[in-house]
């Protein structure tokens, strides 16, 4: 250990308060000894120091866990109804690299649902909004945005280094181009969809091809919600259950859905479990 990493170290448990860093101690230690706010975090975690803004999280999560997390690099596919929550969520738990993949502008139709969308936003990317809003949150977070579509074309540099994926994307067939990268490089897909009152989540581990069952037959290229739109409550409960799956996918926790999609009906407030059968999944 270096005599900088030892004062950084130093500075950090003279200033703490009761095993909580407050932030502006780590933007001092930042400045102090040239660093930015995510390594000032990894190394209070690392020496028994938790980020006073994840305070509420450690009833639930140790600080080593915590430490995982930050560790953690997620890439979001879809800046619209599920992706700007879950973005959002995943920056406040405390995920440390997020990737966030979209193509598209704001239009006034988004602003039913959209976490990001707002007013003066309209004509704007998505992926600068998650930007803007993601350093609003926790500078803590490295954000990696690109203005494109998923494709097979930039899936390797898309998915390069990331723990797990989540699929907030509103386009069957590239869903399942999606499914089919993260097959390939052996990553986890958390998968959400939403249409009305309703919406299911899935995960597809790697070796199966979960997605690739639930849309077989599948011909168009959305879903049923561009017939029955989506209110402003739908993405957010799906999206926080897909961020729930990843979360318990990043610390290795149980249970999870292995084989099995979440069926949610917000309307009659009704969880159905849908398992698929062993085998080449």
């Amino acid at each position: 250990m270096d005599d900088s990493v030892k004062e950084t170290i130093e500075f950090l448990q003279k200033n703490a308060d009761d095993g909580l860093l407050p932030f502006s101690v780590q933007q001092e230690a930042g400045q102090r000894f040239s660093l930015h706010i995510a390594e000032v975090e990894e190394v209070a975690l690392g020496h028994d120091l938790l980020p006073a803004r994840y305070q509420r999280n450690r009833s639930m999560i140790s600080i080593q866990q915590q430490l995982s997390l930050v560790r953690s690099k997620v890439a979001v596919f879809g800046c619209g109804g599920l992706g700007g929550y879950i973005i959002e969520e995943l920056a406040r738990l405390g995920v440390g690299r997020i990737t966030v993949v979209d193509p598209d502008v704001f239009e006034e139709h988004n602003l039913n649902r959209q976490l990001l969308c707002t007013q003066e936003l309209l004509g704007k990317k998505k992926v600068d909004a998650a930007a803007q809003r993601l350093a609003a949150i926790n500078p803590a977070v490295r954000l990696q945005a690109f203005d494109a579509a998923f494709g097979q074309g930039n899936s390797a540099e898309l998915l390069k280094g990331v723990t797990v994926a989540a699929d907030a994307l509103d386009s069957i067939p590239v869903r399942l181009e999606l499914a089919k990268a993260c097959k390939d490089q052996n990553i986890p897909l958390v998968h959400g969809a939403i249409a009305g009152w309703s919406g299911h989540v899935a995960v597809q581990y790697p070796g199966e091809n979960i997605l690739q069952h639930l849309y077989a037959g599948e011909k168009t290229g959305h879903g049923v919600e561009k017939r029955l739109g989506n209110p402003s409550f739908t993405p957010a409960a799906i999206a926080s259950l897909e961020v729930a799956e990843i979360v318990k996918i990043l610390l290795n926790t149980d249970p999870l859905l292995p084989r099995r999609y979440l069926a949610v009906d917000l309307y009659h407030m009704e969880f159905t479990e849908v398992f698929f059968p062993d085998g080449d999944m």
